[in-house]
């Protein structure tokens, strides 16, 4: 089958009746499946030099869709570049164990929510200790594996530096933080959010045996935390981070073929660190993607500590004073793509203009989710 996408295999279970969701799940399953068809609008276009003119179906803009994601990474680079700490930094993946897996399908906010928490906490706390000054980070929550199973961690990336009321301090170490005292805190911390999450009635559908055995459990053994150096990015930092942003777990590009009511897929096996095929039913496909639909206005990047949105563009100026950099002038890019610069599909020139929808279908677009 050519041009195989998701929409196809949503179609195709949802027209057999053998999906599963809630209504949340449905909403982002209707998006996906009317995106770039004449039920999200079509846009009018002509080009200014050749004299031809087309229509474009628009794209549903949701964030799980696996054919909206490139516009949006490259918006968010062009809004990033010029906010990069002029230092070294460092990746930090920080994973919570398979064993809350049944709890984050059940309370999935709340479980994302303590493991933002536990992991800037952790982190700024021993950061504060350790080189005495706040830490920055920028964390990206994922929720999946490379074959679509539920493996729930966050993406980190943190300066190799503290800003203090003394000025900025750049740490000049081959890592951060020790990676057990920070997995140990990390643990800890994580647990106590859990706790605190159910005595405020968070986790109202586990027991408290449940909760007691299952946290005990989870204290005695160790957790991981990944920690690299990021110096091979520096230049490349920010691009670098967009694969994190705006990756969905499946893209279109992954689906190989379908044949026999088996749907092949490409991941990368990290067992044996090569290129791999998976071969599932297409209701165990739509079911392993609706594992990661997150809940709605769910804020799945975020910025800590001096990078925290009210405060970046004076901590970085400080930084960049501190280091004598000369502050480069911003350049104002606009976010909104410009339908005057899509290229003309005959001529290849990008003297386009947009005229307008050419339906009613477009007051019915819905908004990004």
């Amino acid at each position: 089958m050519n041009g195989l996408g998701l929409a196809q295999v949503v179609c195709y279970c949802r027209e057999r009746q053998e999906i599963k969701a809630d209504a949340r799940q449905w909403q982002v399953l209707h998006h996906i499946e009317d995106c770039r068809t004449q039920k999200m609008g079509t846009g009018n276009y002509q080009c200014n030099g050749c004299g031809h003119h087309w229509f474009w179906h628009h794209s549903c803009r949701d964030r799980h869709c696996p054919q909206c994601q490139r516009q949006a990474s490259d918006a968010w680079v062009n809004r990033q570049q010029s906010q990069r700490v002029p230092a070294s930094y460092f990746h930090i993946v920080f994973t919570i164990p398979h064993i809350l897996n049944d709890w984050v399908g059940r309370h999935s906010r709340t479980l994302y929510g303590a493991l933002f928490h536990a992991a800037w906490n952790s982190l700024n706390g021993l950061a504060n200790r350790k080189y005495h000054g706040q830490a920055g980070m920028t964390a990206v929550l994922h929720t999946w594996g490379q074959n679509l199973s539920r493996h729930v961690h966050l993406h980190c990336l943190v300066p190799a530096g503290v800003l203090s009321d003394k000025g900025w301090k750049p740490i000049h170490k081959g890592y951060f933080l020790p990676v057990k005292l920070l997995s140990n805190r990390f643990r800890g911390t994580m647990v106590s959010e859990l706790r605190q999450a159910y005595e405020q009635g968070e986790l109202s559908t586990i027991e408290k045996a449940t909760l007691d055995g299952t946290l005990s459990h989870l204290m005695s053994h160790p957790w991981v935390v990944y920690c690299k150096s990021a110096l091979e990015y520096r230049d490349t930092l920010v691009s670098y981070l967009a694969r994190y942003t705006y990756r969905v777990g499946l893209s279109n590009h992954r689906l190989e073929s379908w044949k026999d009511n088996q749907v092949t897929l490409s991941y990368f096996d990290n067992k044996s660190n090569k290129a791999s095929r998976l071969s599932l039913e297409p209701k165990e496909l739509i079911r392993r993607f609706l594992l990661h639909v997150l809940p709605r206005g769910f804020m799945r990047i975020r910025h800590y500590g001096y990078l925290s949105n009210a405060i970046k563009k004076r901590s970085l100026e400080k930084i960049k004073r501190q280091k004598h950099e000369v502050k480069s002038t911003s350049i104002m890019i606009d976010e909104t793509p410009s339908k005057s610069m899509c290229r003309c599909p005959s001529c290849g020139e990008s003297k386009v203009v947009y005229l307008g929808d050419n339906n009613h279908d477009a007051q019915l677009r819905l908004n990004s989710s």
